[in-house]
C-alpha cells in the first residue's frame, strides 16, 4: 500500500496492519507461516521443474496427489515435514532447501 493511501485511511480512523497484527500471532508464527508459504510454493516449482506430475510426487512420498495439492497450496494441516519430504522427493538438493529457507527471512 502506498504511503499517501494509508495516511487517508489512518486520518480516516481506520487501523492498518497486516495479516499477523489482525490474527494477533507471535513473531515465531509469522516467522512459521511465512517459512511454510515459501517452501509451499517451493515445492510447486521443483516438482515442475522436475516434470512430475501431482499424482507421480504422491506416490514418493506415499500419499494423495489431493494432499499435494494441498502441499503446493500452503493448506494449514499441511506439516512442515512432509512439505520437506515432497521436496525433497522432487528432487531438491539440501543445499537448494537451506537456500529456500534463507531466502524466506
Amino acid at each position: 500500500m502506498d504511503i499517501e493511501k494509508r495516511k487517508s485511511l489512518e486520518a480516516a480512523g481506520w487501523k492498518v496492519g497486516d495479516a499477523s497484527d489482525f490474527l494477533g500471532l507471535t513473531s515465531a508464527e509469522t516467522e512459521l507461516v511465512e517459512l511454510k508459504t515459501r517452501l509451499a510454493l517451493f515445492a510447486k516449482e521443483q516438482r515442475k521443474t522436475n516434470q512430475l506430475s501431482q499424482e507421480t510426487l504422491a506416490h514418493k512420498i506415499g500419499s494423495s496427489q489431493s494432499r499435494v495439492a494441498k502441499i503446493e497450496s500452503g493448506d494449514p494441516s499441511v506439516s512442515l515435514d512432509l512439505i520437506v519430504k515432497a521436496l525433497l522427493s522432487a528432487g531438491t538438493t539440501r543445499q537448494e532447501l537451506a537456500q529456500a529457507i534463507l531466502d524466506s527471512v
